[in-house]
């Protein structure tokens, strides 16, 4: 490579949200072996400091950050707490829920546990750490969406909309905040094999329709997003603004 220091993350720091286990913290170590300090936000200390001990063996620079995502408040504390230790240069919004109904008898209580984890605690964590990097003239912000912010499925409307509103939520962030440095984008994962999807996974005839939906003709890796998020993190995306990387093997290219 003619440049590699383009997808270098040496000196930054990044935080990533939803980050014990799952996608987040494959995220997280896809950044901390490109040289962030990746600090790991999730709601229960003894499983961020489980992973962030994993990591740290692994030669990785990382720290933790326990706050809800879904407490405006507490963001507030979290993330004061965290810029006084220095800044936040990355930011991955990706703590998200998943719940499966027919519609017409989903409960008004999941429902409202949907928009709080996958649109609130988006907007609040993205606000409260966008006022620091507008301050510096720079920062990246990678949103998690989905190939459901483009199509629907049966049983899972509302998450659909979350995900649909992540997905125009981040083109707005971009429109207001790219004048001041920022890069702010969208990550969307087609059917990977994650904790999210085990029951999918494990369900043959969904893996069989999958298998003939995708052209890839099989489940996502997860390690396989960190290519992506590794471009959105680093100065390779640098004139990248509003935009919803799809990685899904083809998915929502073919009918």
């Amino acid at each position: 490579m003619s440049n590699p220091a383009l997808f270098s993350l040496a000196g930054r720091r990044a935080l990533i949200t939803g980050a014990s286990r799952g996608l987040g913290l494959t995220l997280a170590r896809g950044l901390g072996e490109a040289g962030a300090h990746v600090i790991l936000n999730g709601r229960t200390p003894d499983a961020l400091e489980k992973a962030c001990s994993g990591l740290r063996g692994s030669g990785i620079a990382a720290s933790t950050c326990a706050f809800d995502v879904t407490d405006q408040d507490a963001v507030r504390s979290g993330i004061d707490r965290l810029t006084q230790e220095g800044p936040i240069d990355i930011l991955i919004n990706n703590a998200g829920i998943q719940h499966r109904a027919p519609l017409e008898s989903f409960p008004r209580a999941e429902w409202d546990r949907l928009i709080r984890t996958n649109l609130d605690a988006v907007f609040f964590v993205a606000q409260a750490v966008a006022k620091g990097m507008i301050s510096r003239g720079s920062g990246k912000i990678i949103n998690i969406c989905s190939v459901q912010s483009e199509l629907a499925r049966p049983n899972i409307a509302p998450y659909t909309a979350t995900k649909g509103a992540v997905k125009m939520l981040t083109k707005g962030m971009a429109t207001d905040w790219a004048r001041h440095g920022l890069q702010i984008n969208g990550l969307a994962p087609g059917y990977f094999e994650t904790e999210m999807n085990a029951a999918l996974v494990a369900d043959p005839a969904f893996t069989e329709w999958l298998c003939k939906r995708t052209p890839a003709a099989r489940w996502g890796r997860s390690e396989e997003l960190i290519g992506a998020a590794l471009f959105l993190a680093s100065d390779a995306s640098s004139f990248v603004n509003g935009h919803i990387l799809t990685v899904d093997g083809g998915l929502t290219a073919s009918v």
